[in-house]
């Protein structure tokens, strides 16, 4: 695969890569005895994985993260491993997992969740994390910063009470954007993610820009963000290639310069 050049040595122990079609990376969560839960291994493996495409941006046009086994996507920080850390073990894990979550948000490709099953707390985040996602219909969530898709009044409901909502709540929230079968969900997954591979990835990585700087701030300087995201794509050879292609009646052929 690509992306080993990337990755050093050392191997992979808590997550399974996959290659489909030369340019989409499937990142699968390879814990499911224990739920997929989080480790400070599977973090480390995360952040190595997701830093591959700060070093090389043009690795893959999407990933696709989702997970081993049929009913849980992820259930959490692995709690059993937390039982007894001192309060500095703790911390130091958790500024570990914020790093992990902010490899996958800043990712400069496109980031599709296929939620084969529940997502519940450090889960939910990285589902979250995600650009967009797919659940299983019979997936469980709970807990975690919701709070960007859903609003801030049924967030501190859902975090005061500790509650959980079904798959339907989540697609109504806008959390996830689709609902599946089980068996479909990476399918689906698949079927987007060879969609995007059809889009300019200059283009792609710009408008990801655009949208999640632009969502954060005041709408003059979200236009302004988005400009600036559109003038870095003038001296590309692919606006010229999409310019070609619609004029002579056939598909670009996107190269990524």
């Amino acid at each position: 695969m690509k992306i080993n050049e990337y990755l050093g040595s050392e191997s992979l122990t808590t997550l399974q890569l996959e290659e489909v079609d030369a340019d989409i990376l499937v990142i699968r969560l390879n814990r499911p005895e224990v739920s997929n839960s989080i480790s400070t291994q599977m973090g480390r493996e995360l952040i190595r994985v997701f830093g591959a495409f700060e070093i090389n941006p043009e690795l893959y046009r999407c990933v696709i993260l989702t997970a081993a086994g049929e009913r849980t996507f992820c259930g959490g920080a692995d709690l059993k491993q937390r039982e007894g850390m001192t309060d500095e073990q703790f911390s130091r894990q958790h500024y570990l997992f914020e790093r992990m979550n902010r490899a996958i948000t800043h990712c400069p490709v496109a980031v599709i969740c296929a939620a084969n099953g529940s997502a519940v707390a450090g889960g939910l985040e990285l589902m979250l994390a995600c650009d967009f996602a797919y659940a299983s219909k019979n997936a469980v969530f709970g807990f975690t910063e919701v709070k960007r898709a859903i609003g801030t009044r049924r967030a501190k409901e859902l975090i005061f009470r500790g509650a959980r909502f079904t798959a339907e709540d989540a697609l109504a929230w806008g959390i996830v954007n689709k609902l599946c079968e089980p068996c479909d969900v990476l399918t689906e997954a698949l079927s987007a993610a060879r969609d995007i591979c059809t889009s300019a990835p200059l283009s792609v990585t710009q408008a990801k820009k655009a949208i999640d700087l632009g969502m954060q701030t005041d709408l003059r300087t979200g236009l302004y963000v988005e400009i600036e995201a559109y003038n870095r794509l003038i001296p590309t050879a692919d606006r010229l290639e999409g310019i070609s292609a619609y004029n002579e009646k056939r598909l670009p052929a996107f190269k990524g310069r």
